[in-house]
């Protein structure tokens, strides 16, 4: 996990990279999930709110909706673990994340948000 991403209590994170938002969940959240079965993930263009459901996460264990973490505009998502989620369970896959968009979310939005090492302590 990269020390510059903001998570949230409930397990997702964002890292802004060249103007965008890569929004997915934590190494934690996979681990409690168990092997992952199937990832719904939203259309391109499409817009949420913060704290809004905007993709659905299905493992061995249980079903999840995941949230946003900040408000914005879906520009990119990741086909790659919609067709094979079981990608998500290998340790060593670097393309973990859901979706990327674009937000133009005040400080506001952002206030709630931990620091990587904040939210490492929380799951402790």
């Amino acid at each position: 996990m990269n020390e510059s991403m903001l998570c949230t209590k409930t397990h997702e994170y964002v890292l802004e990279q060249d103007n965008k938002y890569e929004i997915g969940i934590t190494d934690y959240a996979i681990e409690q999930l168990g092997d992952i079965v199937f990832i719904e993930l939203p259309d391109v263009n499409s817009k949420f709110s913060k704290n809004e459901a905007f993709a659905t996460i299905e493992s061995v264990k249980a079903a999840s909706e995941i949230y946003m973490p900040i408000s914005g505009t879906v520009v990119e998502v990741n086909e790659e673990i919609v067709n094979s989620p079981e990608l998500m369970n290998d340790e060593n896959y670097e393309n973990k994340w859901f979706i990327k968009i674009t937000s133009d979310a005040d400080q506001v939005e952002f206030a709630d948000l931990l620091d990587y090492s904040d939210y490492l302590e929380e799951i402790k």
